[in-house]
């Protein structure tokens, strides 16, 4: 029986290069658990977030699914909206991740991708954290490229996430985000730097098996 998967934390702030260092982990074959996937499976017709949304705020469920526009309209003009929604829509999420754990525990890795890695004291499950981050100026040229972006738009999520400072000081491994071959040498170089470690760990620990 193989140890226990390595649970590394994946996060970063608002155009760092978050998605496309999730997406070289995927392109080596590691499973990729992806936190704003897991919302939008809840909030998809069928899923259990449906229902916990149905009851605070009827009027952002349409057509059996969450209306995730209706959602932000109330969540702008209720300041308690988006704390009452995290309520009931946090412990979903969390058992979404436990699930994907159990369907992966033969894997030496598994990635937790999670954009409020920090914010929602999510380190405390994992064994590792990567922070991903860029210089200011690309950040910010990246952030405001996306359709309908604008400088306020940006700075109010900005000021809703940890400073990329605080999170590479709190981090085990810090990937810059230059250019996407740099960033996927780097993604395969620490898949075999933790796999390598998790190998030499379950041998060690099975090396008396059958005597």
């Amino acid at each position: 029986m193989s140890g226990a998967p390595f649970l590394l934390g994946l996060t970063g702030s608002i155009g760092m290069g978050k998605s496309t260092t999730a997406g070289f982990f995927r392109e080596a074959g590691v499973p990729v658990w992806d936190a704003d996937a897991a919302v939008h499976r809840l909030y998809a017709p069928g899923g259990a977030g449906v229902v916990a949304i149905a009851t605070l705020c009827p009027g952002a469920v349409r057509d059996g699914r969450v209306d995730r526009a209706a959602l932000k309209a109330w969540i702008d003009k209720d300041t308690s909206a988006l704390s009452r929604i995290e309520t009931v829509i946090h412990p979903l999420v969390v058992e979404d991740r436990r699930a994907f754990i159990a369907d992966h525990m033969q894997a030496p890795l598994i990635v937790l991708d999670i954009p409020l890695l920090f914010e929602t004291g999510a380190e405390s499950i994992l064994d590792g954290i990567l922070v991903v981050t860029a210089p200011l100026e690309i950040q910010r040229a990246r952030v405001l490229a996306r359709p309908g972006m604008t400088e306020i738009h940006l700075s109010a999520i900005l000021a809703r996430q940890m400073p990329d400072t605080e999170k590479r000081a709190r981090a085990d491994y810090v990937i810059e985000t230059h250019s996407l071959e740099q960033t996927r040498v780097e993604v395969q170089t620490l898949i075999g730097q933790i796999e390598g470690r998790q190998n030499a760990r379950n041998c060690a620990g099975h090396g008396n098996d059958g005597l």
